[in-house]
């Protein structure tokens, strides 16, 4: 097991190859000759090793003294670079970083952003997985998730912040409405063909529908198509097999462009609550605060 006391007489020792005798190395550490010529002989006691060759006029190295000189260069090194990279983290995300994100909309949302983040910092080296699977941050080493859904109350394990929630709306194809028609109203809608996102147990998501004076309904449907993938919704929609209730940040692209149709606005409602989760051990780090917060400002839903 490492001990600190291992480390105890390397900076003499060094110091002491480097300048040619303990008077000068004693000279650069501010130190006594024989602090110095007494941390060297404690530091050969422990290794039982004779580092030096030691005559009037100069100190020499012994093959052992060299090669441990040599081991201890590298070290010191190591040390070194580790303090400056520590220093570099004060001002600037370095390293690399774990994140944990839904499949879609990481790949639609947060993908760009965080390329945008990485432009700007290239020394930060993320491992991003997209899985919708809800990983143990803590037990797989996640430094950073981004949620769709969760807890009413998060863990004391677990930092989060809150960014608002999704917001749902009905949309169908043009060549779906075209054949046939579009639904006036919530009642209308069971006399359609529905395109839900289901889950490998069986189960189906329900149709959030909102109702006068702020109440919403979950409407189980009876599906035309069931799949266990937001794009994969879009993609039926869009051939026109049906209506689907859809986030609005899984379409927005598709209204714009016409290729889906938005119907029955007066119900679009709230959907899954959207957080950015880290175990709390880690919030401090700076890489992960700076990609909290840059992550936070562009995914806020207003």
């Amino acid at each position: 097991m490492f001990s600190a006391e291992r480390l105890k007489g390397i900076g003499a020792f060094v110091a002491s190859v480097e300048a040619g005798s303990f008077t000068a190395a004693a000279e650069r550490l501010s130190l006594t000759n024989s602090a110095v010529s007494k941390s060297v002989a404690r530091l050969e006691a422990r290794l039982a090793v004779r580092l030096f060759d030691r005559t009037t006029r100069k100190l020499a190295l012994t093959d052992a003294g060299a090669a441990f000189y040599q081991t201890c260069v590298r070290v010191l090194a190591d040390l070194a670079e580790a303090e400056s990279v520590l220093a570099a983290e004060r001002t600037e995300p370095v390293g690399r970083l774990r994140l944990d994100t839904p499949a879609a909309f990481g790949r639609m949302r947060v993908w760009p952003l965080l390329l945008a983040f990485i432009g700007r910092h290239p020394h930060l080296h993320p491992h991003v997985s997209f899985t919708d699977r809800f990983v143990d941050l803590i037990e797989e080493g996640i430094d950073l998730a981004v949620r769709i859904g969760g807890p009413e109350r998060w863990p004391p394990a677990l930092g989060h912040r809150y960014l608002g929630r999704e917001r749902l709306i009905f949309c169908a194809g043009p060549s779906y409405l075209a054949q046939h028609g579009t639904p006036a109203s919530s009642d209308e809608l069971a006399g359609h063909a529905a395109v839900l996102y289901g889950r490998a147990d069986g189960s189906t998501s329900p149709w959030l529908i909102a109702h006068a004076g702020g109440t919403v309904e979950r409407r189980t449907m009876q599906g035309h198509i069931v799949v266990g993938s937001g794009e994969a919704q879009v993609s039926a929609v869009q051939a026109g097999c049906g209506i689907a209730q859809l986030a609005t940040w899984l379409v927005e692209e598709k209204l714009a462009s016409g290729e889906l149709v938005a119907i029955l606005p007066e119900l679009t409602t709230d959907g899954l609550p959207l957080n950015l989760v880290w175990p709390v051990g880690r919030q401090l780090q700076p890489k992960v605060a700076s990609v909290v917060t840059w992550l936070a400002d562009g995914l806020r839903v207003n």
